[in-house]
């Protein structure tokens, strides 16, 4: 180990931090720096594994040890949840990228937990195929990434969440036991479904080592449209009324700012007849509202809503709402901005997932995810802050779970009893 890596890590024991490099290579254990930071904690080691069997001898022993330990795939969500409460090391997946087995006459995949998404896509894309999910920058998010943090777009409409496409997976625990769960098949009902369970636990259950997919064929032809309204109440009677419509879209979503009128975004994926017929369906129910048929990629809404220029002036959250209350909590948003004098921009999908961008002073920004968080949990829904500045006063990433926290945290003592993963991270403190 260099001296850098020494002067880095001196408060973990030698003979640890000597043992962690006869496991994975000296080359392949960094001393940490800045930017590999979480929520402004600081760790002191980088590791790579290149297996799934050195990746649970590090966590074992670092467990062992009473080591804090932060999974980390591409880093492009690393700042999602709440700051650690302890960092010691970060353990990363960017050593194991492997694409195990595309079993494409079966439409399944098993990758290892380091693979991005666009790597992963191009490759299945050779066989007429895709993962049917649309994430946060696909370039550098990572499938055990995603999966940690349940990251998906308006594609879950047509395909459903992540939960539906995952179908197997292999997990690292604490203890340093690979756990897999699933199968290559589409249809398996055998064993504990550990592939859901760590689905969106942002990595406070286990590592997850590998992933099996269920896949879809690739689209042959698609088009979408805008739809154009007035004011909110048009739009979520539109959306309603395509939802009740017998019109084949893929997605459906909304947009609604401080600075233009509402638009409504949808895709539809078939044969150029099949499409043909989709348009002229989709016309006649959207009457009188303007149709335009788009030219940009619109599935890359969220992502341009995600990236900002200023983090310090800067708040994200994720939204949940009931589709017949779009109109009522997209005023509410309104509201809440005008009151805390914030620019505003919000993303909603037919399913009631959103997502709301707020621009001001930090005070004023933790002013408004206050207010609409009462408001939407008042009303069934949720927020969940993303991103928000480091100079704002502390607010919790989560908000209410209600009675479902008390069986989480059962789960996470279960299976990490000594709080190594992630600690303090996910909901309640977990």
């Amino acid at each position: 180990m260099d001296a850098a890596t020494k002067s880095e890590s001196s408060s973990l024991h030698s003979s640890l931090r000597y043992k962690i490099i006869a496991m994975v290579g000296n080359e392949n254990v960094h001393a940490a720096t800045a930017a590999d930071a979480i929520a402004g904690v600081q760790p002191k080691l980088v590791i790579e594994p290149g297996t799934g069997s050195e990746l649970a001898e590090v966590l074992r022993v670092a467990n062992e040890a009473g080591l804090a330990v932060i999974p980390r795939g591409g880093g492009t969500k690393l700042g999602w949840g709440n700051p650690p409460g302890r960092a010691d090391l970060i353990l990363s997946t960017a050593r194991m990228t492997e694409i195990i087995e595309h079993a494409w006459a079966d439409l399944t995949v098993s990758v290892e937990a380091g693979c991005t998404i666009q790597r992963l896509q191009e490759t299945l894309a050779q066989h007429g195929q895709r993962l049917a999910l649309d994430p946060l920058w696909p370039e550098k998010a990572t499938v055990g990434g995603v999966l940690s943090t349940n990251d998906s777009g308006a594609l879950r409409l047509r395909f459903g969440a992540l939960r539906d496409l995952i179908i197997g997976a292999t997990i690292a625990l604490p203890d340093g036991t690979l756990a897999s769960s699933g199968g290559k098949v589409v249809k398996n009902v055998a064993g504990y479904d550990l592939p859901k369970l760590v689905t969106g636990a942002l990595g406070t259950l286990g590592v997850i080592t590998r992933a099996v997919f269920r896949l879809h064929p690739l689209p042959r032809n698609t088009r979408s449209f805008s739809v154009f309204s007035a004011k909110a109440e048009e739009s979520q009677r539109f959306v309603l009324a395509v939802q009740d419509s017998k019109l084949a879209h893929t997605f459906l979503q909304s947009h609604f700012s401080d600075e233009a009128p509402p638009v409504s975004d949808i895709l539809f994926e078939g044969t150029e007849a099949g499409l043909a017929a989709q348009e002229s369906q989709l016309r006649s129910l959207a009457a009188p509202a303007n149709v335009m048929e788009s030219s940009t990629p619109t599935w890359a809404a969220r992502e341009e809503l995600c990236n900002f220029v200023d983090p310090n002036t800067t708040a994200v959250a994720k939204v949940s709402l009931l589709p017949g209350d779009l109109a009522r909590a997209m005023g509410e948003v309104e509201q809440a901005a005008k009151l805390h004098h914030l620019r505003w921009r919000a993303l909603v999908y037919a399913t009631g997932l959103g997502w709301v961008r707020l621009e001001g002073k930090p005070a004023a920004l933790r002013g408004a995810l206050q207010l609409l968080r009462v408001e939407m949990e008042s009303h069934g829904g949720s927020l969940v802050a993303l991103h928000r500045p480091e100079k704002m006063a502390e607010f919790d990433t989560w908000g209410s779970m209600g009675d479902a926290l008390p069986l989480m945290k059962a789960l996470k003592q279960r299976l990490d009893p000594k709080n190594t993963l992630n600690p303090g991270r996910f909901v309640g403190g977990i």
